[in-house]
């Protein structure tokens, strides 16, 4: 199967009976316009699309994509991280519903859970690794950043030691994800300038960006889509200058 097939098998499924003209349009422009569109793997696509879902609260349609998503490249593991991560940019009120979804469907599928654990820190090393990931990741301005407000220490202990330190996803999945999820929430543009910017630098450049937020349009529609493309052509100047 395919992302296109599985898609438009499970949407018509839920919306032939009842809504077959904007099933037609729906498919065609997500699953046969878009796919063909949007040079990415498989998988980036999928990863991408769980993010952006997660981000915009869009839980009925997670539900219809992880099953997709894990016939199309993403396993058990790296769709918990996706999860897993999204809990400090989205906050747990908005992430906790996804966790029954997601399991709901592993386990239907025959995954057994818990899955293998994916943690490299501990309690007493999370600040240090935390730290230690920043400035990887935003450069050595980032040294004693968690002495600047308890905030910044939470950012660095709970954000970078106990998320960003796990297995199952590299520095680009990371920031990939992060990006999608601050793209569909909306309203947090400075943030989303600077991990457009932390991508561009680890090699998600502008023209992968792009495709990502193509990806996506069919889900979160064109407003914070055109958003995005705006703060991604900020980011692309501040990083390599104008052309």
């Amino acid at each position: 199967m395919s992302i296109k097939e599985d898609a438009q098998r499970i949407h018509a499924n839920l919306l032939e009976k009842t809504d077959p003209e904007a099933l037609e349009r729906i498919n065609h422009f997500a699953f046969d316009e878009v796919q063909a569109a949007v040079d990415l793997p498989d998988r980036t696509k999928m990863l991408s699309t769980l993010a952006y879902l997660l981000g915009m609260q869009g839980i009925d349609e997670y539900k219809v994509m992880l099953p997709v998503a894990l016939d199309n490249g993403v396993s058990p593991v790296e769709a918990k991280e996706v999860l897993y991560q999204a809990v400090d940019y989205l906050g747990l009120g908005r992430v906790f519903p996804f966790f029954k979804a997601t399991n709901d469907i592993l386990t239907a599928r025959g995954v057994d859970l818990p899955l293998p654990g994916q943690s490299t820190t501990t309690m007493k090393n999370r600040l240090e690794k935390g730290e230690e990931t920043q400035i990887r990741l935003f450069g050595p301005q980032m040294k004693d950043f968690a002495k600047k407000g308890t905030i910044n220490k939470w950012l660095v202990d709970n954000c970078f030691g106990d998320y960003y330190t796990r297995k199952g996803l590299d520095d680009r999945d990371r920031e990939m994800i992060t990006f999608c999820y601050i793209a569909a929430q909306g309203g947090c543009e400075p943030q989303l300038l600077s991990h457009a910017q932390t991508n561009i630098r680890l090699g998600n450049d502008k023209e992968f960006l792009m495709k990502l937020i193509e990806q996506n349009v069919p889900f979160i529609g064109y407003p914070r889509s055109l958003n995005a493309v705006r703060i991604v052509n900020q980011a692309d100047e501040a990083v390599n200058g104008k052309d």
